[in-house]
C-alpha cells in the first residue's frame, strides 16, 4: 500500500503531469480518495519553493547551453507568456485570484509548476504566489476527484 502511495506522490510531482494525473491514477489503483488527495497535494507543493526562487535563474542559466538549451529557452518563453496573459487578463490588483484560477483550472499547460513560474516572472511575492498556487492546487484537486470517481465510479458500474 505504502508502494502505491508513493507512487502518487512522486507523479504529482513531475511537471505537466502533476496531480491532474496523480488523482485518476490513484483511483486506477483503487485507493481510497480523501487520502490520495492529500498525497497528491502535498507532492505537487513541494516543489513550488524551489521552483519560485530557482527554476527562473536555472532558465536563464541554460537557455544558451547546448542540449538542453532549447527546452530551457522554451520553458522561460512558456513561463513569460503565462505571466504576461495573466496580467494582462487580471491586472495588477487581480493577479492572485488570476493566478489560483490558473492553478485551479485542470487543463494542459498550467498547474503548479507552470503557475509559480508565471509569478516568479511577475515579481510577485513569495507568500501571495504560494498561497494563490495552494489554492489552486487544491481546487484542481477537487476537481480532479470528483471527475476520477465519477469516471471509475461509472465504469466500475458498466463492467459488473
Amino acid at each position: 500500500m505504502f508502494r502505491k502511495y508513493l507512487q502518487v506522490f512522486l507523479l504529482s510531482m513531475v511537471p505537466f503531469l502533476e496531480l491532474r494525473a496523480a488523482i485518476p491514477y490513484s483511483q486506477l489503483l483503487e485507493l481510497p480518495l480523501p487520502e490520495s488527495y492529500v498525497v497528491a497535494i502535498i507532492g505537487n507543493m513541494i516543489p513550488v519553493p524551489l521552483i519560485f526562487f530557482f527554476a527562473r535563474k536555472m532558465l536563464v542559466w541554460g537557455a544558451d547551453k547546448p542540449y538542453i538549451g532549447r527546452l530551457f529557452s522554451w520553458c522561460l518563453r512558456k513561463g513569460e507568456r503565462g505571466g504576461q496573459v495573466l496580467k494582462q487578463k487580471a491586472g495588477r490588483r487581480g493577479l492572485f485570484l488570476a493566478l489560483l484560477l490558473f492553478v485551479g483550472i485542470p487543463v494542459p499547460g498550467t498547474g503548479a509548476w507552470t503557475g509559480t513560474l508565471a509569478a516568479s516572472f511577475l515579481d510577485m511575492d513569495f507568500r501571495s504566489s504560494v498561497l494563490a498556487v495552494m489554492l489552486g492546487v487544491l481546487l484542481a484537486g477537487v476537481i480532479m476527484g470528483t471527475a476520477s470517481a465519477g469516471l471509475f465510479g461509472a465504469l466500475g458500474a458498466i463492467f459488473r
